[in-house]
């Protein structure tokens, strides 16, 4: 597990400096082991399951890069205590402080750590796509509920983090920066998994943080997301050809056409079942009971999203009937 409950003191320091009152010093405090892929690059590689109070919500994979000039980082994990502690390993790693946090894209698990690195001065960065998210009525209801579920490292403190800069794409698909003498790309992907989808691709050590585009070995959480416009990312995800992937969930990819084949095989097979039922007019509810899920059955999270992921998948295949797509 790549995480432990530390004691003491410093449990209540990080509480009160992330604003949030502790259920006891034992159970507030986390330390992150980072995962070296290449020369610069590390991550930290959540559990294969959803977000529950038994894995304090450390369920998704955020990254940081080193450089001489200080350390841009990718993703925030899902609590601000993973925050904290994303920032507390990466000092044990570079006295370089952390100088931008990009954002893949503004769902819970990979952004509720944000406040803590703005509180360290980080200058945050996200698609401009994900405004629409951040003001929704959806956040305010996910924040809620992962206060309910994942107290107390998700508590009435918790906060939604805007970006300072948010990225517009208007003239291209790709935006970049150099830091430390370092080369970055980030490549909009937005409309695949979400509005606001972004990858972000380290030149020099030829690494891609992929987000939430495809997850290793286990089922993806899909939703109502435009599939169609996902399974074409996943067909040009890979043009900056990157010889390691990090993807949101899962662990890191060199073989990367082999391992985003479970997500690529899911969102087809959502798609043929749910798209079959709409066509013959079969309700939602007898699509779902007929339809086999057994090879899909024994991965990850097949059991808490599976059901949310075929309803989503219908209503789409609904939409894309109506309009004719």
């Amino acid at each position: 597990m790549a995480y432990i409950v530390q004691k003491g003191l410093a449990a209540l320091i990080v509480c009160m400096t992330l604003g949030f009152t502790p259920v006891s010093a034992d159970e507030t405090a986390l330390e992150l082991k980072p995962i070296q892929v290449s020369p610069h690059v590390y991550y930290f590689g959540g559990e294969s399951s959803m977000a529950s109070a038994a894995n304090k919500g450390f369920m998704s994979n955020a990254g940081f890069v080193v450089t001489n000039e200080g350390v841009v980082v990718l993703d925030t994990l899902g609590t601000p205590a993973l925050g904290q502690a994303m920032l507390a390993a990466i000092a044990k790693v570079t006295d370089q402080p952390v100088k931008r946090v990009i954002v893949s894209h503004y769902h819970a698990d990979h952004i509720y750590g944000l406040q803590a690195f703005q509180n360290a001065g980080a200058d945050i960065w996200a698609h401009a796509n994900g405004q629409g998210y951040l003001h929704s009525d959806i956040a305010k209801e996910r924040l809620e509920q992962r206060r309910a579920d994942l107290a107390p490292w998700v508590d009435k403190n918790t906060r939604l983090v805007p970006a300072d800069r948010w990225l517009d794409f208007a003239d291209g698909k790709t935006i970049s920066f150099t830091l430390g003498g370092m080369r970055f790309q980030i490549i909009d992907v937005s409309g695949a998994h979400s509005d606001d989808d972004i990858m972000m691709y380290v030149e020099e050590d030829k690494v891609l943080f992929a987000g939430d585009l495809y997850f290793t070995g286990r089922v993806p959480f899909v939703g109502d997301a435009d599939s169609k416009a996902w399974m074409a990312a996943l067909d040009s995800m890979l043009d900056v050809d990157p010889q390691i992937v990090i993807p949101g969930h899962g662990a890191s990819s060199t073989n990367t056409q082999q391992d985003m084949a479970l997500t690529r095989n899911y969102l087809e097979y959502l798609r043929k079942e749910m798209g079959a039922a709409v066509e013959d007019m079969i309700g939602f509810e007898e699509a779902y009971a007929t339809t086999d899920w057994s090879q899909f059955a024994s991965y990850p999270a097949f059991d808490d999203a599976n059901r949310i992921n075929a309803y989503g998948q219908y209503l789409v295949m609904e939409r894309e009937s109506l309009e004719g797509k």
